[in-house]
Order: C-alpha cells, then sequence, then structure tokens
C-alpha cells in the first residue's frame, strides 16, 4: 500500500513518536507499505522553521531517508486538481497533500478531521 503521511505524522514521527496513534504506526512500520513525505511537507517545515514558528533540527531529507520515507514531488496533474477541490481546507498545503492523494491514489494518514471531507482515501 503507498501513503502519504501528513506534516504533522512526521514530525511525530521524528521527535515526539508517542503521539501517534498505534493503528497508525502499524500501517508505517509494515514494510509491505511505502510510506510517502510530500515535497510540499517539507515546504511548509522549512517555512515555518525560518519564520520562528517550528523547530526542526537536521536534514529533513536525510532524516526522512534513514526512517525509511520517500519523497513525493509535487507535479502536474496534483496542480491540476486544485482546480476542481472544493474548498473545506483552507490550508494550501493541506489542499495539496490531498490533491496528491487523490491523483495518485495513495492512501493519507492525517488526524486532521477536514481531511474526511475529501475523497481522499484515509487511514
Amino acid at each position: 500500500m503507498k501513503i502519504i503521511i501528513d506534516t504533522h505524522i512526521f514530525l511525530w514521527l521524528a521527535g515526539d513518536v508517542e503521539k501517534i496513534d498505534k493503528k497508525y504506526m502499524r500501517y508505517i512500520e509494515d514494510l509491505d507499505n511505502d510510506i510517502y513525505l510530500s515535497s510540499l511537507s517539507i515546504a511548509e517545515i522549512m517555512i515555518k522553521k525560518s519564520i520562528g514558528h517550528l523547530e526542526f533540527e537536521g536534514n529533513i531529507l536525510s532524516v526522512a531517508k534513514e526512517m525509511g520515507i520517500e519523497i513525493l514531488d509535487f507535479d502536474g496533474k496534483s496542480a491540476m486538481m486544485l482546480g476542481i477541490l472544493p474548498f473545506h481546507h483552507r490550508d494550501p498545503f493541506d489542499r495539496m497533500i490531498i490533491s496528491q492523494a487523490i491523483v495518485n491514489e495513495y492512501k493519507v494518514i492525517s488526524v486532521d478531521s477536514k481531511f474526511k471531507m475529501y475523497d481522499c482515501k484515509l487511514l
């Protein structure tokens, strides 16, 4: 199964893993699953870090690689999906991650309840 983890899930994996529900950890730890971090999550983390709203030590790419997480680039098809995606969620990063999940038919791990309003498959 191919799974995109939302930004907060990655941050918890990197520093506060006990916040992640055990059911999600089973999916993340299952070696049969491919776990992805959106390149948009990296952008979100770096923007928040640069304006002082988030602390993150280390290189995100290296941390993700060490955890066996692949980076999913944002592509044109995902960008096009934004044109028809309803505005249930105002956060542009979350909207783009939702768009990626729908276009690629990947499942998503997120605790953001607004993700349920979309046609993406949540775990």
